[in-house]
């Protein structure tokens, strides 16, 4: 049986691109209303809030730096007047690290990263799951990646963000069980977004992503509605007993 959101709204952060696309889009299909985050590409994510409306759901855009608490504050109460509640939370806006070892990473690109994942996600948290206590159901999905668990080499900032995102997830999770809001973390291995193919650029030594489809799981790169379907079914009915989880989506390892 298909899956069913309708009646329900989801806050997608970085929304308009790569896997917050594809989250926001695929929610949608489910039946949810979508507002969707950005930071800058303002043109991304309307393209994206039209292709929702097209489906014939809500959709708004809302412009906010996730790594300042005021500003998504600001974001919570915009999206609040004009949709009423919102039940699913999706933190996925993020940035990368510069590929550096720990004693050159720059103090500042540090706390940029950190920040936008770890602090992002914990101030839309407490922006928006306090209202979420009294609907029926609230689903709050952190989307980490398997850095936080693999933590390699040139990659302290990102992997220090990711593994923070988590921790919160697990002691929210406990913590709103009572309200009946679920807590869940998908975590994404290599992933055919701009971040994905930048990185396979970088570390695989390919000029196309898809050079790896061949050597990857099934036969393909993951795909960002791979991580979209997986946020979806935590979100549903088919999830109703599950919460405090990781789904780590890389087709097995690659």
């Amino acid at each position: 049986m298909a899956i069913d959101l309708s009646g329900r709204t989801a806050f997608v952060t970085g929304g308009g691109r790569g896997i917050g696309r594809a989250i926001s889009l695929g929610l949608a299909r489910a039946g949810a209303d979508v507002a969707l985050n950005y930071t800058r590409n303002a043109d991304a994510a309307n393209e994206v809030a039209e292709e929702i409306r097209a489906l014939g759901r809500r959709a708004e855009a809302y412009q906010g730096d996730i790594a300042d608490f005021a500003s998504c504050q600001a974001m919570a109460e915009a999206a609040l007047a004009d949709f009423g509640s919102i039940s699913i939370l999706v933190n996925n806006g993020g940035v990368a690290s510069r590929g550096n070892t720990v004693v050159e990473t720059d103090p500042e690109e540090m706390r940029r990263v950190v920040n936008t994942h770890a602090m992002g996600s914990y101030h839309m948290s407490r922006a928006l799951v306090p209202q979420m206590r009294e609907q029926p159901r609230g689903d709050v999905v952190m989307i980490s990646s398997v850095a936080a668990q693999g933590l390699a080499a040139r990659g302290a900032p990102y992997n220090m963000g990711k593994a923070a995102q988590e921790a919160i997830a697990y002691t929210l999770a406990k913590e709103e069980r009572p309200h009946g809001i679920h807590v869940n973390v998908v975590a994404p291995g290599l992933v055919d977004t701009d971040m994905g193919r930048r990185l396979a650029r970088a570390t695989r030594g390919v000029a196309d992503i898809h050079e790896l489809d061949e050597r990857s799981p099934f036969g393909r790169v993951c795909a960002p509605e791979d991580i979209a379907d997986a946020v979806v079914f935590l979100c549903s009915g088919d999830a109703a007993y599950v919460t405090g989880q990781r789904i780590t989506v890389n087709g097995g390892g690659f």
